[in-house]
């Protein structure tokens, strides 16, 4: 036996006591103890603000991004080192990929993100919005990262991926983190921060770790802290009306409770390929993991004429589903996570048995490989047929957190949305057809009451990554009974821990701040041209005003016959009557690639190439006559790091390209990115 330890304050620190009991849930067989006494949470919190915080403040987005990467490449060089932990927890090798790989990936999703932030420590939102008729007076939004501390409390099923999922976001967007994992499973939890801790990856203060109670941590909150927690809705609307979350108005992200349910189309009969999808699905859900999923399905609503199939056909696969000791060769569902767990899934299962039936399955009637199952957390798992689900409406209420769903039959689409939404809200639901009809209807009707829908059928069944799994780039969170939250959701999960606030001003102040040039601002045209320049010695504003061109009729029609776009508006003046236009308009391509020939300076030099356009607007007709020029502006820069040693150094330079007319009035506004070589290539 070992004890399990704290990381606080910069070092590994041994709680006071003798500590709650681990247990390995497979055996019985106690792994050591847990305990949190000693800790003064507030002193962490600060520890976190002011040691933490201001380390990750400091890097830039690219920088936090490839933070994040390299710990997921570490992490998952060593992923060894954690499955036979994870096997302790009764989790099978499948259920143990995806906590711990499942958990990395996160890392390395969110890493990727880096690619989409701008190369500063802050964010920089949206657009620019005029405030004044001259354009001397605009506004903007920027979006820096918190100076608090994110605490995070996780629940038992997945020590890992809870972590890690979390961090990810709060690390990237440059906001420390204090993480609070279920007792029960702390010690895998504890192992892996170990191994980060070891790695030296992290600033210091940017990660601790509470094995034990955290009893009295949200007493030392401020406005600039953030908390999440993944649990018992009980737990969950306790912690939530805490005193000081309300006095400091402390964002709070729950997930709680969820009766996920997924659905069976009408026309996905049996022989069908959808009708075998749905009941491999659902086996799938309710056993990996042992149903200890927050997103397993706990409803199987089927429309009534299937429900003797799907009871047959569902019921042969579970009895196909070997219980027992995750090591042994077969074994396809561990243990519950506990013997506590196991109480309070079986009390669940005798509550739920008063109103609907057992069809497959027994609380004591089941056999176990490898391990006795007396001394494990074992049960089998449990189906429920409800006949009458609008009036027998504990499957609506009541959660088992372990391998029990029930079937329940609806007559037509309009019941199974109801049915659907009969849970109060969900993480996750899903429908299995192949007819776009029912789904339109379904999503429509339902989506409401669930944070995510999985539309499933034969065309996407090969990649589709299925009903329980959420990604790093959609929302992970639920109305209603699912606690309400949102985590995840790519840039969107990162911005929880971001303070957005609107900055006004001139345009030149405007563009100081956001290192964005904003129209209006003042320009450098003096010098030589922007690619004559390496990155590291263009300046934002730096301007190129180009020659112009007269715009002939000629040009229009040699466009034309090379593109082949000959719409009437270019070609046909008697077609004009009815339009907007006058007379032949050139082609917005043309102007475009006319502006091109304009601002590029041909000699080879520092810039590597163009690869694309972010936005282009086409904002006045030309027509032949007018004459075009360029204002051509370093608009923003995003440094990139080199793939290898071989690679050459550059970065990325956004251009503003300002095509005006003989009026001096803008005809097309269009940002391109320019790949420029640095020069320091080292």
């Amino acid at each position: 036996m070992r004890n399990y330890d704290n990381y606080a304050l910069g070092k590994w620190i041994k709680g006071d006591g003798e500590g709650t009991p681990l247990f390995n849930a497979i055996t019985g067989d106690q792994l050591g103890t847990a305990s949190s006494k000693g800790l003064d949470f507030s002193e962490m919190m600060n520890y976190a603000r002011k040691v933490g915080g201001p380390a990750l403040r400091k890097m830039t987005f690219q920088e936090r991004g490839l933070m994040l990467k390299k710990l997921a490449l570490h992490l998952h060089s060593i992923k060894g080192k954690f499955y036979p932990i994870s096997f302790l927890t009764g989790a099978t090798k499948v259920d143990s990929w995806i906590d711990i790989e499942g958990g990395i990936g996160n890392l390395f999703t969110n890493a990727s993100l880096r690619r989409q932030f701008p190369d500063l420590p802050y964010h920089v939102e949206g657009s620019a919005a005029p405030l004044s008729k001259n354009g001397t007076f605009i506004g903007h939004h920027i979006m820096v990262p918190k100076q608090g501390v994110a605490i995070h409390i996780n629940a038992f099923n997945f020590p890992i991926w809870g972590m890690l999922e979390k961090i990810a976001v709060n690390l990237m967007a440059g906001v420390p983190a204090i993480v609070k994992p279920a007792t029960l499973t702390s010690y895998l939890t504890e192992v892996m921060v170990r191994e980060i801790i070891d790695s030296d990856i992290l600033p210091e203060g940017s990660l601790q770790l509470i094995c034990g109670s955290a009893r009295g941590i949200l007493d030392a909150v401020t406005s600039e802290d953030i908390v999440t927690f993944t649990g018992s809705a009980s737990t969950g609307q306790m912690l939530k009306s805490h005193p000081k979350l309300m006095e400091e108005a402390v964002p709070f992200n729950m997930e709680a409770d969820s009766l996920n349910c997924s659905v069976l189309g009408v026309d996905a009969v049996p022989g069908t390929a959808e009708f075998d999808l749905f009941i491999k699905e659902v086996q799938r859900e309710m056993t990996v993991k042992a149903g200890q999923k927050c997103t397993a399905v706990r409803r199987i609503i089927v429309p009534e004429k299937l429900a003797e199939d799907v009871q047959i056909a569902l019921g042969k696969r579970l009895a196909k589903t070997t219980i027992g000791d995750p090591s042994v060769e077969g074994v396809r569902m561990g243990s519950l996570a506990g013997k506590e767990q196991l109480t309070e899934v079986s009390e669940k299962v005798q509550q739920l048995a008063q109103s609907q039936d057992i069809v497959f399955g027994s609380l004591e009637e089941f056999e176990v490989v490898g391990a006795d199952k007396n001394k494990g957390a074992f049960i089998s798992p449990i189906l429920f047929l409800n006949n009458d689900p609008f009036n027998k409406t504990d499957c609506h209420n009541v959660e088992a957190f372990g391998p029990v769903s029930t079937i329940l039959p609806y007559k037509t689409i309009d019941e199974a949305i109801e049915l659907a939404r009969m849970g109060k809200g969900s993480l996750v639901c899903s429908i299995v057809t192949n007819n776009m009809k029912i789904a339109e209807e379904f999503v429509v009707g339902s989506a409401s009451m669930h944070g995510r829908i999985l539309v499933l059928n034969e065309a996407c069944s090969k990649e589709s990554t299925g009903h329980g799994s959420p990604m790093p780039l959609l929302t992970h969170g639920g109305p209603g009974r699912a606690g309400g939250g949102e985590e995840m959701g790519g840039i969107r999960g990162i911005k929880h821990y971001l303070q957005r606030t609107a900055i006004q001003g001139h345009p030149t102040t405007i563009t100081t701040l956001t290192k964005q040039y904003q129209v209006g601002a003042e320009q450098n045209t003096e010098g030589p041209h922007t690619f004559r320049k390496h990155f590291e010695e263009i300046e934002i504003g730096d301007t190129v005003i180009t020659d112009k061109h007269t715009v002939t009729l000629d040009d229009i029609e040699n466009f034309a016959e090379l593109s082949g776009d000959k719409f009437y508006a270019h070609m046909d003046e008697k077609s004009l009557e009815g339009t907007i236009f006058t007379e032949r308009v050139a082609h917005g391509y043309f102007i475009m690639s006319k502006a091109a020939g304009l601002f590029v300076d041909p000699p080879k030099g520092p810039v590597l190439l163009n690869y694309g356009i972010d936005e282009c607007r086409f904002t006045k007709p030309v027509y032949p006559g007018m004459t075009v020029g360029v204002r051509f502006t370093a608009k923003e820069k995003i440094s990139q790091e080199k793939r290898d040693e071989e690679d050459i150094a550059k970065g990325i330079v956004k251009f503003l390209v300002d095509v005006y007319d003989n009026e001096g009035e803008t005809v097309m506004l269009a940002t391109i990115l320019t790949m420029v070589k640095k020069l320091e290539q080292n």
